[in-house]
């Protein structure tokens, strides 16, 4: 485990030295954060109540969505785009060899790329929501912590959904267009756009109950209080449930492609 510590670290100093990146990243972030307040703020003032919020936990999802848009990779990137590039070259073979499981190094990569991304892009905007609306924010210190736990369990998610998105490679020449599709469902369905409690019957329903909700819907609706006693023991659950069934698709899919595909380049 000392080694996947040690992944994790250098992770989170690979992506530490991207200072202007970073910095771009947290402007974008806020200007989109401020877009995305006004339109709920238009909305919210037609429909009060909608999706059984009122406008300031509608304006605290807003901003929880920008603080996690980079740590939870709601766009996608990433280790993907490296582990379909080694795969297409034949570098992946190199990284079989080695006296390490791939899956875990590379999860140990992105909790740390996740933890810079948290605390480099993700605290300033929501500070920045803060100061300029009235959010439902928790005073309570332990609601915090728990909400980093949901948004941990919600960034394994997002890694497996990557991860089983970056295998894709074995079999495709051009994974372009299932990375345009993953990026999709998960804006969609992740809550980025709108709260999934928005979508009305049988379809929200199922909205919430998808994996791409780890990403951003348990981890807002924790934060507003939203989950409380055995519900947010169940909300957790809901998480970590997902991460193991798609870590262990993942590790299925690639005991498949390692045993039976050709690796491209060799």
């Amino acid at each position: 485990m000392r080694l996947y510590a040690l992944v994790a670290a250098g992770g989170f100093r690979r992506y530490a030295t991207y200072r202007i990146a970073t910095a771009a990243g947290v402007f974008t972030n806020t200007v989109f954060g401020f877009i995305l307040a006004y339109t709920f703020i238009a909305l919210w003032d037609e429909r009060p109540g909608l999706g059984g919020y009122d406008q300031s936990q509608a304006l605290t999802f807003v901003w929880t969505g920008q603080c996690l848009i980079a740590a939870a990779a709601l766009f996608g990137g990433g280790f993907s785009d490296e582990l379909q590039s080694r795969i297409s070259t034949g570098d992946i073979a190199i990284d079989l060899y080695r006296p390490v499981d791939l899956q875990l190094w590379y999860l140990a990569q992105d909790l740390g790329r996740a933890a810079l991304q948290l605390i480099g892009r993700g605290a300033v905007p929501l500070a920045a929501g803060a100061l300029a609306f009235d959010l439902a924010l928790p005073a309570s210190p332990l609601r915090w912590l728990v909400f980093l736990l949901s948004v941990a369990l919600g960034c394994v998610v997002s890694f497996a959904l990557r991860y089983l998105v970056g295998l894709s490679a074995f079999w495709l020449l051009d994974a372009t267009g299932v990375n345009m599709f993953s990026t999709m469902l998960s804006m969609f369905f992740s809550g980025m756009l709108l709260p999934l409690t928005v979508f009305p019957g049988t379809f929200g329903e199922i909205a919430q109950r998808l994996p791409w909700s780890a990403l951003l819907q348990v981890p807002a609706d924790v934060l507003l209080g939203r989950h409380e006693g055995v519900g947010l023991l169940a909300a957790l659950g809901f998480q970590a449930a997902w991460a193991l069934v798609l870590l262990a698709l993942g590790r299925a899919v690639q005991a498949v492609a390692t045993r039976r595909v050709v690796v491209q380049g060799g």
